[in-house]
């Protein structure tokens, strides 16, 4: 099969997607996209890519059964620029290769990330990793203030250490999360996708979900079909836990739900997502051969 182009991914090829006030994510490169996933699936009989209405159905069906290895044969690679903490959380998505500017090289820049005051908030009572409401504004403010005040003295004081001598290893050592590195990230389709799941979800922080929607339209761009499925069959779903499915048993049998507490309240939250859900059009069924 010839090399897949995605004119889409074309446009954005090396272009910044501006993230937070000082960070970017740029699409560097790709390798295949919907052509190549459906040439991977179909490989073992000989058939390659058909119609658009057939190769919809079979990406449809590949990701609502968990058919995943086809995904892993699409890759990404980005440059981006982000902050040290968001950097620490992204990292944990182990299966991809990276490379991240080296502060033992290189003397690092005076960026550091500083949040918009609506993003200053207070810390979540329900969520021990999260936030709640917003600050006051004149708080948000002087809380604003006092990370620069704090980032310029930390700042002053790394660049002192190398005037003096000091090695940069070392000379780093004081500087903040909240200083900002950059790094290529390569993955593939599959465990991209499951980076989004985590990310673009409301639960996860503002800062790496900011990302996540950059990243999101650069794979969009090169596999439109496959993240349209991902949209449909990922992040639109809702899944249920074994006790959820006998409450929900319980309830539809006119008895009382027996969850409460946390419990109570994430079943009553995926029930939320299912009443805001809007009707859309479902791909027909791929006719698979048989004995697959």
């Amino acid at each position: 099969m010839a090399h897949v182009v995605s004119p889409a991914a074309e446009e954005l090829l090396d272009k910044e997607i501006k993230v937070l006030d000082k960070g970017f994510v740029r699409l560097v490169d790709y390798l295949g996209g919907d052509e190549r996933i459906v040439q991977a699936a179909r490989v073992s009989y000989g058939a390659g890519t058909k119609s658009y209405r057939q190769d919809r159905g079979l990406i449809h069906y590949l990701i609502r059964n968990w058919h995943t290895s086809p995904f892993e044969q699409v890759s990404l690679t980005f440059h981006a620029k982000m902050p040290i903490f968001v950097a620490r959380q992204w990292v944990r998505h182990r299966m991809a290769r990276l490379n991240e500017i080296s502060g033992r090289y290189s003397v690092l820049k005076d960026e550091f990330y500083v949040p918009d005051p609506e993003h200053v908030c207070y810390q979540s009572e329900s969520n021990k990793q999260g936030r709640s409401e917003p600050l006051p504004p004149a708080e948000a403010k002087k809380t604003i203030e006092a990370m620069r005040e704090e980032q310029r003295l930390l700042y002053a004081a790394y660049e002192k250490a190398l005037e003096t001598g000091v090695a940069r290893e070392l000379a780093r050592a004081n500087l903040p999360v909240s200083l900002y590195t950059e790094w290529y990230w390569q993955t593939d389709l599959h465990n991209l996708f499951h980076f989004l799941q985590l990310r673009l979800d409301p639960h996860a922080q503002y800062e790496i979900r900011a990302y996540a929607e950059a990243i999101a339209e650069c794979a969009k761009a090169v596999a439109p079909i496959a993240y349209e499925a991902f949209e449909e069959h990922v992040l639109g779903s809702v899944t249920f836990s074994r006790a959820e499915c006998e409450a929900l048993a319980a309830m539809l049998g006119g008895g009382a739900n027996p969850l409460e507490g946390r419990p109570l309240a994430q079943l009553e939250a995926k029930l939320a997502k299912l009443a805001s859900a809007k009707p859309s059009v479902q791909p027909e069924e791929p006719v698979l051969p048989s004995g697959r």
